[in-house]
């Protein structure tokens, strides 16, 4: 190994630059911006290298260490790539595994090909994609349905309702609602407690720090109280908007198809697309994305070196 790699915990004082680097070559998926690193560095214990055109990405979960492909630009990826697998093999004396692959990497790297390799298609991980300006207008018959709940809300709140954007100055509002949505969700028994309290400190964390990160926030305030918000962040490579998290009070109809419409409105109105991010196999979050009518899909792959 030409380098010597220390990882370290990533710190939103990089994130500036993180962002630059994560937009060097071509990449669908979500992770194409930082904004998931952040959210969910403390769920992965996720580490970094960095460099000034270049960032490694490292992980854990409970079958060990993993990486993300490395983020550079297309001519540098090879010997990024090698650089990873190196540093698996002499200092975690493992066999490089990275998981959430891009395909315009997988390609670059020819890896479909490389009998060193066994590729897996994650289908439940793929990042689904959408037509910005359909999504923001809900025009046309196959959105009538999208449209309808959005009028009866319009209808029903009207003078109560307010779209805000949100910033620093309302970590209250974000909190108190994210303090309702993991007791609602321990109380369903969806979720485990460990991993909402993870995304709550997460979404807390990266409002703390908006002068650092570059996102988004949508609320939908009804009497003064939010009861919706959405984070997104930009891929200006792809003219892709990435919403990374999505939330709203489920007792009030219409008001996902609101804050999903208006967050497009007042803060992605340039946005070609739209990266709605996975379904994690979860039926009911893979019927409520497929009725959004996607155009396509960013499919992701794990990658793991064969032993011997």
């Amino acid at each position: 190994m030409d380098k010597t790699i220390v990882f370290h915990k990533p710190s939103f004082e990089e994130a500036a630059k993180l962002a630059e680097i994560y937009a060097l070559r071509n990449n669908r998926t979500c992770d194409s911006t930082v904004l998931d690193t952040y959210i969910w560095k403390d769920l992965y214990d996720t580490q970094i290298y960095l460099e000034d055109k270049a960032a490694l990405i490292l992980m854990k979960d409970e079958k060990g260490y993993f990486a993300a492909m490395p983020y550079c630009s297309s001519e540098d990826l090879p010997r990024y790539f090698d650089m990873l697998r190196e540093y698996f093999h002499k200092e975690l004396h493992s066999p490089l595994r990275i998981d959430l692959a891009d395909e315009d990497a997988m390609t670059s790297l020819g890896l479909f090909d490389d009998p060193e390799f066994s590729i897996a298609d994650e289908d439940d991980l793929k990042d689904y994609l959408y037509d910005a300006e359909e999504l923001r207008s809900l025009a046309g018959k196959k959105f009538q349905k999208k449209r309808n709940l959005v009028n009866k809300f319009m209808k029903e709140y009207e003078g109560r309702w307010q779209y805000k954007t949100l910033c620093c100055v309302d970590e209250y509002f974000l909190e108190e609602f994210m303090k309702k949505w993991v007791d609602t969700r321990l109380s369903e028994g969806v979720d485990s407690k460990d991993t909402l309290i993870i995304e709550k400190n997460g979404v807390i964390d990266i409002l703390r720090n908006c002068d650092k990160v570059t996102f988004r926030v949508g609320g939908i305030f009804i009497d003064e109280m939010l009861e919706a918000f959405t984070i997104g962040s930009y891929n200006s490579r792809e003219k892709m908007a990435v919403i990374s998290i999505e939330k709203g009070n489920s007792e009030i109809p219409g008001i996902y198809q609101v804050i999903n419409q208006q967050f497009l409105l007042n803060s992605y109105e340039d946005a070609k697309f739209v990266n709605r991010e996975d379904d994690m196999g979860i039926e009911g979050l893979r019927k409520a994305k497929e009725s959004y009518n996607p155009i396509g899909f960013a499919k992701k792959y794990k990658v793991c070196e064969k032993t011997a």
